[in-house]
C-alpha cells in the first residue's frame, strides 16, 4: 500500500489507498480509504488501468473486471477479497445481470459471503458501464 497524505482524525489513522496506475486519480477519488482495520473501497467499474470500459455490452465481461479492479485496490491496501465484509454493487438492468452477479458472487467470494446490497440504477458515472461494485473489508494487519 502506498500511504498518501495520512491523517488521524480523532484516534482513527486515515490513510489512502492507491495503485499504479491509479486509474480515478483524474477524478479526485480515492481507490479505497484505511481507516484503523477497516478498508473502504471506492466504486470499482469494468475498467482497465486507463480508465477504458472493458467488453463493451457483455455484462460479464465488465462485471469480472470490476471484481478484478476491487481486488487489486484490496491487495493495495494489504487486504483481499476473503477479508470483504460487505459489498454493494450497482447494475444497470437487472434482469440481464442477476444471474451473472450470482456467478461471480461465488467464484469471487467464499463462504461466509459478504453483506451485500444489490440494486439498479438509472445510470452510473460513464454511459457505458453496466455495473459498479464497492466493498468494506477488514486488513490482515
Amino acid at each position: 500500500m502506498r500511504i498518501v497524505s495520512p491523517q488521524t482524525r480523532g484516534m482513527t489513522r486515515i490513510e489512502r489507498v492507491t495503485h499504479d496506475p491509479d486509474w480515478y486519480e483524474p477524478y479526485k477519488i480515492s481507490l479505497g480509504i484505511r481507516a484503523d482495520n477497516l478498508i473502504f473501497i471506492s466504486g470499482q467499474a469494468g475498467i482497465d488501468e486507463a480508465g477504458r470500459t472493458v467488453g463493451g455490452d457483455d455484462v460479464e465481461a465488465q462485471a469480472r473486471r470490476a471484481f478484478h479492479n476491487l481486488a487489486t485496490v484490496l491487495e493495495a491496501a494489504g487486504s483481499s477479497l476473503a477479508d470483504v465484509v460487505r459489498v454493494t454493487i450497482m447494475v444497470t438492468d437487472m434482469p440481464r445481470t442477476l444471474d451473472v452477479i450470482i456467478k461471480l458472487r461465488e467464484e469471487f467470494f467464499t463462504e461466509p459471503y459478504p453483506a451485500d446490497t444489490l440494486f439498479q440504477v438509472a445510470a452510473l458515472a460513464k454511459p457505458d458501464w453496466l455495473i459498479e461494485i464497492d466493498a468494506v473489508a477488514l486488513t490482515r494487519r
